[in-house]
């Protein structure tokens, strides 16, 4: 039992190291998109557009932490808002041309970071840690 807790606790602390690198990395690369940021305009562009309190649903945010991400975004000029066309009380929030090229950028940047990272994994390798960080994430969506 006790190799399980070893084991467990190794991952804790690697995850949170490699959680405070991606942090780091993202802020070196764009500091206008921070980790969170970059996130909420990738699920805008992917989604084409949704509103704020969708957002905050989606990620398990605070209405408020959204707000100011939101707000930042506007700033920046990277998101816009929009009258939803099926109801005009309803604001829908959508990448601006700009803030879709800061996440192509953004996007870019952090692929060419992981193949350098992985340039030496073997193909077997990538597979698998692919598949276990699927796993892990599937799971995690399991218990929230």
């Amino acid at each position: 039992m006790a190799h399980r807790e070893d084991s467990v606790e190794t991952i804790q602390q690697e995850m949170t190291a490699f959680a405070r690198r991606a942090r780091a990395t993202a802020a070196r690369m764009h500091p206008e998109l921070s980790l969170v940021s970059y996130t909420l305009l990738a699920h805008l562009d992917d989604q084409r557009g949704c509103r704020a309190m969708d957002l905050a649903a989606h990620y398990l945010l605070d209405k408020s932490t959204v707000s100011r991400q939101i707000a930042a975004l506007e700033k920046l000029g990277f998101v816009e808002r929009r009258v939803d066309p099926d109801d005009n009380r309803i604001q829908v929030l959508h990448p601006t041309e700009r803030g879709s090229q800061a996440l192509a950028s953004a996007t870019a940047s952090r692929r060419q970071a992981f193949h350098e990272r992985l340039a030496d994994w073997d193909e077997d390798d990538l597979q698998r840690f692919a598949t276990y960080l699927r796993r892990y994430n599937a799971a995690q969506q399991h218990h929230t």
